[in-house]
């Protein structure tokens, strides 16, 4: 199956054996870190016919191979590598796949951690990266040259939700012969499908939604199996692996994918609504809405707009926006989203406040901007939460 209308069947029975081993209906957690073979012509066997089995612990386990093939069933891709987190996920693909002198183009929302990895880290073996405005196709097609090897994007991006055309995205990097990663944290394989319009690489930070319980790390690239093969040597290498006891949280998390999105999806745009239309709120970012400006384009590639939630407040400084974040009952100060519990946060103190004003004007971090990240609660009890929160000010 692979239509998203048994997306529930799909997260409860994909990628599992019907018969598991001790006849367990649950995945059995293997705790080894090595794998023992009943002869030396086993191991020769092994080696020579690449048997689907395993030989130590950084290479594989096989709760892990569970995780892998119900995660590329849930994105509609060949294949899935599991990481210890999300951007142990983006630096082992980037570094798979780019060498010295070779470029790589982003869109310039997207997660700051990314892009800093490329600008402060891969520069130092002679990596370039170029940064455009985010859905400016026709700067990011100029800025490619010879030299450049992938485009890279957020969709939606975060905190500011904009939505990339994923049709533009490919037909730019196919006609320059360009690979391309589509960051979908914020759109999980229920609401945007980047494999099927020709994306090459997705990547999850499979903590935030597909977890869903904020009790975990762990991220994800999928993509076709020939072009991760590569991928996964190295991971082999660096061994930016995940432990048996989290993968076991992931899957039992991805069990309740389907129905938790469905709430997220529900409070996302109910919230988004009220704030829209509360006198005290500036704006609000939320690609649902038909106020954004990526509205279109969003109902087109998704299938539902998320629960995160960004908006800012009229006329205040940071200190009144604070107060805001200070006087919610239900939503904790926390970073990260996608769990169960609702999230809320100042950008500009929880992320960027070591950066200088005008690079956070750059990026469209305001003084007065919150990022609400909705659970999996009442939606009419987070609603008069925020209610009686704005009116702190």
């Amino acid at each position: 199956m692979s239509d998203t209308d048994h997306f529930s069947t799909l997260s409860v029975h994909a990628g599992e054996a019907r018969q598991k081993p001790g006849d367990s209906l649950t995945d059995p957690i293997f705790c080894a870190s090595t794998y023992s073979f009943e002869s030396t012509a086993a191991v020769i066997e092994y080696n020579e016919k690449k048997l689907p089995r395993e030989e130590y612990g950084r290479y594989g386990n096989p709760n892990e191979k569970t995780a892998e093939k119900k995660l590329a069933a849930l994105e509609g891709a060949e294949d899935a590598i599991l990481y210890s987190s999300g951007m142990a996920a983006i630096v082992g693909l980037l570094m798979t796949k780019l060498s010295a002198g070779d470029e790589v183009v982003f869109f310039d929302e997207c997660y700051h951690r990314s892009r800093e990895f490329c600008v402060k880290h891969m520069s130092r073996f002679g990596v370039v990266t170029k940064q455009v405005k985010t859905g400016d196709y026709a700067a990011m097609e100029q800025a490619i040259t010879p030299q450049t090897k992938l485009l890279i994007s957020e969709s939606p991006t975060n905190p500011h939700l904009s939505v990339i055309d994923l049709e533009k995205f490919v037909a730019v990097a196919k006609r320059h012969g360009v690979e391309t990663l589509i960051d979908a944290t914020l759109g999980t394989p229920h609401n945007i499908r980047p494999i099927a319009a020709g994306v090459d690489y997705v990547l999850h930070s499979a903590t935030k939604y597909l977890a869903g319980h904020n009790d975990l790390l762990a991220g994800v690239i999928l993509g076709k199996t020939a072009q991760l093969e590569p991928v996964r040597k190295l991971r082999g290498i660096l061994g930016a692996i995940n432990s048996p006891h989290n993968i076991y949280l992931l899957l039992r998390g991805l069990k309740t994918f389907d129905l938790r999105m469905e709430r997220h999806n529900a409070n996302g745009l109910a919230v988004a609504r009220f704030l829209a239309a509360h006198p005290k709120v500036e704006r609000v970012y939320y690609p649902g809405l038909e106020s954004h400006p990526y509205y279109e384009v969003a109902k087109r590639n998704m299938r539902g707009f998320g629960g995160l939630v960004t908006f800012t407040i009229r006329g205040a400084d940071w200190k009144q926006t604070a107060r805001v974040v200070d006087s919610v009952k239900i939503p904790r100060i926390a970073p990260s989203l996608g769990g169960v519990e609702s999230l809320i946060e100042q950008p500009l103190v929880m992320s960027y406040l070591d950066y200088p004003p005008e690079v956070r004007e750059q990026f469209g971090i305001y003084d007065n901007m919150i990022r609400l990240a909705c659970g999996i609660e009442d939606t009419q009890d987070l609603i008069d939460d925020l209610k009686q929160a704005l009116e702190q000010i």
